[in-house]
């Protein structure tokens, strides 16, 4: 990745640009001066004028003041990555009002397109839970980690705590539940890879259920969803969510349109016809042509093929994933940067294929669409990859929240199904 690796110093002025959600491009005209010019002050080359800063801060200014204000209930955010759940309930009338993530390049990122009117906390395991303010709702995309069991009567016997302050404890689960134990929110979303189930033998799932519905009294329902139905890539993912009362929320009536029907590749790639203008460092000329960076070096093409070879011939089904505008993706990855195989597109003529760029990673994980380029991404190609592929698809949480909505706010209409017995009505 060469340069890549390199991670850019923050300027006054870049930092700034970031939180104002504007390009280099789209500043020239506003601020006056040259792309050039305001290049060389993003890098922190020459120092801005200072007239370009008041008007830069006044565009932030605006920003902020145009979030919106009806905000209907809290929610924190846990292990939050580049924001993806966030992002989903920010837009049926969340507020954010604690966020914790460890990384410092996801936090670089997640900052870039947020605006909070809190700091991003580290690690969470050194976070009391009577430190986070309270909530109504919790999300968490929090690592897989094996769980150690052992019998509860065994442990009984061995006058030995038990429950998830034992079973759990060591394990990043652990820290969701005693905040949930503390703060005991109206409802939580918590994702993880679709192998959670069958993580260490059902045993890591077994513990993570029993927590949560035995010890911590909610109800729960979880569903592995694939995202292929709202972006052009197969990724599935459980999502589980809990609530404090009985509420009639579940999964089963949950809108996800027919996959069959979902976008292509095409969708999210480059057009490279000059529809899109230029965003360097990932496409570059009148025409957007993504930068020759991203097409593979001889070598590594080789590599790949031959890799591919010597495991078909075994009876494996390793290899890469060359797809066009026509295709679906495979799973993106976080290791993706390191010779995005198992996304490559391909390319006219002769030439080798490419990865993806970190833009339409963006768009393939949908943090933006084709035009908008509404999400910053201010960390290198190498890191953007790592971020992305460790991210949740944004339509999912999306469709989740909305069906959430009705019953974290109580808005639904109470239905009598027979004497003595209330249920709440589904969302719309």
């Amino acid at each position: 990745m060469g340069d890549d690796v390199k991670e850019q110093v923050q300027t006054d002025f870049s930092r700034l640009r970031e939180q104002s959600g504007l390009s280099i491009a789209d500043l020239t005209d506003r601020l006056g001066f040259s792309a050039r010019t305001l290049y060389r002050w993003d890098r922190g080359e020459t120092k801005p004028r200072q007239a370009a800063m008041t008007i830069l801060e006044n565009i932030v200014d605006e920003r902020r003041a145009s979030v919106k204000k009806d905000v209907t209930f809290d929610f924190i955010d846990l292990f939050a990555g580049i924001g993806g759940l966030r992002r989903g309930f920010d837009l049926i009338g969340g507020r954010c009002v604690f966020t914790s993530e460890w990384n410092k390049y996801a936090q670089q990122t997640y900052l870039a397109n947020f605006e909070s009117a809190h700091e991003v906390a580290g690690d969470i395991t050194e976070i009391p839970a009577e430190g986070i303010p309270r909530h109504d709702v919790l999300l968490a995309g929090f690592p897989c980690q094996p769980f150690s069991i052992a019998g509860v009567s065994k442990k009984n016997s061995l006058n030995r705590p038990h429950g998830f302050r034992c079973d759990a404890q060591g394990t990043l689960f652990f820290d969701v539940a005693r905040i949930i134990e503390h703060h005991r929110p109206r409802a939580f979303l918590l994702e993880n890879v679709k192998n959670l189930v069958n993580h260490d033998k059902g045993r890591t799932f077994k513990v993570i259920h029993h927590v949560l519905r035995e010890e911590l009294g909610y109800h729960i329902h979880y569903k592995v969803i694939d995202a292929r139905s709202w972006v052009p890539q197969h990724r599935e993912r459980i999502f589980i969510a809990g609530f404090r009362d009985e509420c009639g929320f579940t999964f089963d009536d949950l809108p996800i349109p027919d996959p069959m029907s979902g976008p292509c590749l095409g969708s999210i790639l480059h057009p490279e016809d000059g529809s899109e203008p230029e965003e360097k460092p990932y496409t570059t000329g009148n025409d957007g042509r993504v930068s020759p960076k991203y097409t593979l070096s001889d070598h590594l093409w080789q590599y790949l093929q031959d890799y591919a070879e010597k495991h078909r011939k075994k009876g494996n089904g390793f290899g890469f994933g060359l797809v066009g505008p026509e295709n679906v993706a495979r799973t993106l990855s976080a290791r993706y940067y390191k010779d995005g195989s198992e996304i490559l597109v391909k390319q006219s003529g002769h030439r080798n294929p490419r990865r993806l760029t970190p833009r339409e990673c963006a768009r393939l994980m949908g943090f933006d669409r084709p035009g908008q380029n509404k999400f910053i991404i201010p960390v290198s190609d190498m890191q953007a990859y790592k971020q992305f592929g460790n991210a949740v698809a944004v339509p999912v949480v999306s469709a989740i929240a909305r069906h959430m909505r009705c019953f974290i706010t109580q808005e639904a209409q109470q239905l009598e199904i027979f004497p003595g017995h209330k249920r709440v009505a589904a969302c719309g």
